[in-house]
């Protein structure tokens, strides 16, 4: 990274200085945000909310300023190379979006989405969407008018100007194609994994209650042997999981429940690969956007690397089943690594995205896909939302919530503003596959060191062909470097049939 101290440069040097301060202002708005789910008492909601509000304000007003937009220019003129260069880009793209919103707006949908969170934490407690319809209605509201501003300053469609923020570049109608591939490959091969279950029968369930307690201590020895440096972070429970917080402090958060243990340790893992990940960024350009992560694709494709490509693999799960054996006190065949294996691998046609098997996880993406695009156009009204869910998931999965709370209420996405991330759950399981076999492709050895419960090998890889890579280059660049090939659903296809049918 030479090219950091490129000469004379005093128009870059000046939007360095001022994206590192936007930088810090939004970290602490990460950790406020993890605190807000984590910690914070109900009753201080509204405080946190003006909090917020005031924060990005002032991060918008800095990204905003005139001088920017003269700056911005002059450094186009400037001798910049290589990851300067590329830092420009980012921040001319971040610049383009910022400016498509006034700060009023930006205030205004901060205080909507605080309020519709905290009105959908109660609506999905009692399961009752009419209690966050109204607030739901007012960020969807707030949203479009946002999508039609970017969408009209950079030059796309709305939607594609909200997917733009989660994967720079991402293309709604590659993303199409992909999901049309995907939607008609996916039936055939659930109808033929079901059958072969049902020939196998049942795998033996181990006995609980499993005290919270005792998971939580599983869940940070695995996160220890995936490489987590506690050091730099934690482990919490929220109601959702996620990851958050900042490269050099980051938060990880899952759920436990007494009743088992198999859903909260693949949720520990999931947001483990986000934040190895977020680890994993170089230092070197921290607190600029060239530094970030390139986008949720390669984010996601990082947390379902290891959830599903490493650690529901036999090898891994041979390991995990005397971690499990040694944490609850098991015995018996209900602990032994093959029932394991078919625990973890189980496929059924499910109601909750985040408890989902890989084989149908795709086709939850593509119905909050469908959904979203319709909200957002206005062809589905907020009220038609539960009812839209149902029928989606009967098309599409065969079953039928029975309730909100395991219909529509179950993902804070909408009710949090984030509208366009859903596709890159799936494109990421994509990029997921691909990776892995690339990796296995030029370290045959590494799925003996993962069945050792040794990381190492896997991430002396990852490292300096994704994480390493940051926003140096678009998500295709990367993946073409890493793997040969741009995104595509071949290599994701292809493990599934190894996985659940060719074994």
């Amino acid at each position: 990274m030479t090219d950091a101290a490129s000469p004379s440069t005093p128009a870059a040097d000046a939007l360095e200085a001022r994206f590192r301060r936007v930088s810090a202002i939004e970290g602490a708005l990460g950790v406020l945000s993890w605190d807000r789910l984590v910690m914070m008492p109900a009753g201080g909601g509204d405080a946190r909310a003006e909090q917020s509000a005031t924060l990005g304000v002032l991060a918008h007003e800095l990204l905003t300023a005139p001088e920017v937009a003269v700056r911005l220019a002059a450094a186009a003129e400037e001798p910049l190379s290589g990851w300067r260069a590329a830092n420009l880009a980012e921040m001319r793209r971040r610049h383009a979006h910022a400016t498509a919103l006034p700060s009023s707006l930006v205030e205004a949908m901060s205080r909507a989405s605080a309020k519709s969170e905290a009105a959908w934490r109660a609506a999905r407690a009692e399961s009752n969407f009419a209690g966050v319809r109204g607030p739901l209605g007012e960020v969807l509201r707030l949203t479009r008018e946002a999508a039609a501003a970017k969408a009209s300053a950079l030059g796309m469609q709305p939607y594609a100007a909200l997917l733009d923020q989660y994967e720079p570049g991402g293309s709604v109608s590659r993303i199409e194609a992909l999901f049309a591939e995907l939607e008609a490959a996916l039936p055939q091969v659930l109808e033929a994994v079901l059958e072969r279950q049902a020939r196998d029968g049942d795998p033996v369930l181990p006995a609980g209650p499993f005290p919270v307690a005792a998971q939580r201590s599983l869940a940070r020895d695995i996160m220890t042997t995936l490489g987590f440096d506690f050091a730099h972070g934690r482990l919490d429970e929220t109601l959702h999981p996620f990851c958050g917080g900042v490269p050099d402090d980051v938060r990880v958060t899952t759920r436990f429940a007494e009743s088992g243990f198999v859903s909260g340790v693949m949720g520990v893992i999931h947001e483990t690969g986000h934040a190895l990940y977020e680890r994993g960024l170089p230092s070197a350009w921290r607190g600029l956007p060239v530094g970030e992560a390139r986008g949720m694709v390669l984010h996601e494709s990082q947390s379902l690397l290891m959830e599903m490509q490493a650690c529901r693999s036999p090898a891994f799960l041979g390991h995990l089943s005397a971690m499990a054996r040694t944490a609850f006190g098991g015995d018996g065949a209900a602990w032994e690594p093959d029932n394991l294996r078919r625990i973890y691998t189980r496929v059924e046609r499910g109601l909750i995205r985040v408890e989902a098997d890989e084989v149908t996880y795709p086709l939850h993406v593509i119905l909050r896909t469908r959904l979203e695009r319709a909200l957002l156009a206005g062809d589905l009204p907020v009220g038609d939302l539960p009812g839209a869910w149902g029928e989606g998931m009967r098309a599409l999965l065969g079953v039928t919530p029975p309730d909100d709370a395991r219909g529509c209420l179950q993902d804070i996405h909408w009710y949090d503003g984030a509208v366009g991330y859903f596709p890159t759950y799936t494109l990421g399981a994509l990029a997921a596959a691909q990776l892995f076999a690339a990796a296995v492709a030029a370290d045959p050895g590494i799925p003996a060191a993962i069945g050792r419960g040794d990381f190492t090998r896997l991430l002396a890889w990852l490292r300096p062909n994704v994480h390493e890579r940051a926003s140096s280059a678009t998500t295709d660049g990367i993946l073409q470097a890493a793997t040969g090939a741009p995104l595509g659903a071949g290599p994701f296809l292809a493990h599934l049939r190894r996985r659940y049918l060719d074994g």
